[in-house]
């Protein structure tokens, strides 16, 4: 076979029968992260051709195989052909073969067989609404395309029963599978020539999966419109479907081709022919697109004018109008072409793209605007947070997904697959910020009351270090001994004495600031003694609590005064009041407490009555 090659357009070719980003995160690759993010969008599309195949009956013209007959004796006396009967017959179907024409003319009766032919490529939506770009060599087919797509499907049959015919006409001839072969290529060339196609009919449509489940589920073919169509190879490839009634589709974000220059890494993705025309596979692993991956290598145009790049990412029959991806996830152009080889093979030397910014004119053209839709948005949230192992952020986003799109092809293996690793303990989700800020929040807090516990214990020590010694420091000399032997009173006696202001003299109406205990448990303030009635017209006079007032001189008349425990009574600046004790604090319901303090108050009156009065 020959070593050249030619550009192919990368639809199906052989006849099939009717179907039924940024950078990678982690270990997570970059064409991972675009296959993860863009094969939602992608489709696999279906072309299909039906009608009927009508084709006349082959007669021989007995005058053109009488002269072939005379000149193939002459080349067997001459030795250029051998002398045996299959090898003059085969000689002979393939001269005629060669200009069938001259052999065999049409005749009476016609046959006719209806047929279905059809051919896929790829497709990609580009707004939530249903419009999808593809290529304009899928969605069309030239006369003489048809015609012979038509002939290798419809016409076997009779191309078969035509050939055991006339070799069943050779008398004492064994046909062996050369003779067969050369019989039918002599019928398939006429049927071929012949054929006529009568109410053709054509359709287009998208392969979408079910309701429920993506690409595990049964899959099934939703017409699609014809909005706008270009020329084929070399031409601007382009074609433009709708599909009706379609809302929150995935789509793919377009970018510009200053995105990519030689050098580049370029995704392509779409279904290789190699997989959707087998009968090895199930329907849902050929409704799942391929993804390869190869280099920028130039940018080149066509006799036409039009650019295309040339990229040794591969691609095969049926990749056709599939999306070519920058790194970043963004689409900068579309699949178009590869190079074959003679016999019709796919080569995996050179592809061709046809650039974004065609794409965008012929979009425009028909005032289509591409956009995201919240499916895709939401998917890819959920996508980064699936890639980054916060399965259970993932989950609620997938939800969202399936709600939004319930025929979305991938999500409900996703939810499934979060959910497994969320019950095996791989989920790494991290904690939300409100929670971090209640638990900030709460650490403060406790620190906070530690530090005032702590100020409050201080402050509690501080007031029982200055307050026991105050009174004897005070005061010193006997009145301090007084108090040191009020220690040896039982422990209910030993609370801290009430502290009462002394006035500085005795025409002072106030009490002196200088005279309180910082921090004491009560700080009662007498009102000054000339409002307590004294002696008058002879009368002793008594204080408001019931107790003789002797006045403000600790000597008076010549006698000494006393306070209620026997110890003279001191005046620092002169005048002084008493300094009593505050009543201690007794347990409550306690009769002890209150006996012993009734003995207190008759100990007090015994001790005043046994002290001299003052001379009158």
């Amino acid at each position: 076979m020959a070593a050249t090659a030619a550009i192919a357009l990368l639809a199906v070719a052989a006849p099939t029968a009717p179907p039924a980003w940024a950078d990678g995160d982690g270990n997570v690759s970059v064409g991972t992260l675009l296959a993860a993010r863009t094969h939602p969008a992608v489709q696999l599309t279906s072309l299909t051709f039906s009608g009927e195949v009508v084709v006349p009956t082959a007669d021989v013209r007995q005058n053109a195989l009488n002269e072939l007959a005379a000149q193939i004796q002459v080349l067997v006396t001459a030795g250029k052909i051998p002398s045996d009967e299959p090898s003059m017959y085969k000689y002979m179907f393939k001269r005629m073969a060669a200009n069938v024409d001259k052999y065999l003319m049409p005749t009476s009766p016609k046959r006719t067989v209806e047929a279905r032919i059809g051919g896929m490529c790829t497709g990609w939506w580009v707004t939530p609404d249903g419009y999808m770009v593809t290529g304009a060599h899928c969605v069309d087919m030239s006369d003489e395309d048809l015609s012979q797509t038509f002939a290798q499907q419809a016409l076997q049959k009779f191309n078969e029963e035509d050939a055991k015919e006339i070799i069943a006409g050779l008398e004492n001839v064994v046909a062996d599978e050369e003779l067969i072969q050369a019989a039918q290529q002599l019928y398939i060339n006429f049927n071929s020539a012949h054929m006529k196609l009568e109410n053709l009919q054509k359709s287009l449509s998208v392969l979408q999966s079910l309701p429920g489940g993506g690409v595990d589920k049964t899959a099934k073919e939703v017409p699609a419109e014809l909005v706008s169509v270009g020329e084929s190879y070399p031409g601007k490839d382009f074609a433009l479907l709708k599909v009706n009634n379609q809302q929150n589709l995935p789509t793919v974000p377009l970018g510009d081709d200053s995105d990519v220059q030689t050098g580049n890494t370029l995704y392509i993705s779409g279904f290789p022919g190699l997989v959707t025309n087998t009968p090895f596979f199930s329907i849902e692993s050929k409704l799942d697109p391929a993804m390869t991956e190869g280099p920028y290598n130039a940018r080149r145009t066509t006799t036409e004018g039009v650019p295309y790049i040339q990229t040794q990412a591969p691609s095969y029959h049926g990749n056709s109008g599939g999306p070519v991806f920058s790194p970043d996830g963004k689409v900068i152009g579309m699949l178009i072409a590869g190079t074959v080889s003679d016999g019709g093979e796919a080569s995996e030397n050179e592809s061709f793209v046809l650039p974004v910014s065609i794409i965008k004119e012929k979009l425009n053209e028909k005032n289509v605007k591409p956009s995201a839709s919240l499916t895709t948005t939401k998917y890819n949230e959920a996508l980064d947070a699936f890639f980054a192992k916060h399965y259970k952020d993932a989950l609620p986003l997938f939800r969202e997904v399936q709600a939004l799109q319930p025929n979305h092809p991938y999500v409900a293996k996703y939810i499934t697959d979060s959910q497994q690793a969320i019950s095996s303990g791989k989920d790494e989700t991290p904690q939300p910020v409100w929670l971090w800020i209640v638990i900030g929040v709460g650490v403060l807090l406790a620190v906070a009351g530690g530090l005032a516990l702590l100020m409050m214990m201080l402050r509690r020590r501080k007031r029982a270090a200055t307050t026991t010694p105050s009174y004897g420091q005070a005061y010193g000399g006997a009145h301090a001994a007084a108090i040191s032997r009020q220690d040896e009173r039982p422990a209910w006696q030993q609370a801290a004495p009430r502290q009462y202001a002394l006035p500085q003299g005795e025409s002072s109406g106030s009490a002196s600031p200088g005279a309180y205990a910082q921090g004491g448990p009560s700080q009662d303030r007498y009102p000054p003694q000339d409002q307590y009635p004294r002696q008058q017209d002879g009368r002793q006079g008594y204080d408001q609590r019931g107790y003789e007032d002797r006045g403000y001189d600790a000597q008076r008349d010549g006698h000494q005064q006393y306070d209620q425990y026997g110890q003279p009574s001191q005046a620092p600046d002169g005048a002084t009041r008493y300094v009593r004790p505050a009543p201690a604090a007794y347990p409550q319901g306690s009769e002890r407490n209150v006996a012993d303090l009734e003995r207190e108050v008759a100990e007090l009156r015994r001790r005043l009555g046994q002290r001299q009065p003052p001379d009158a």
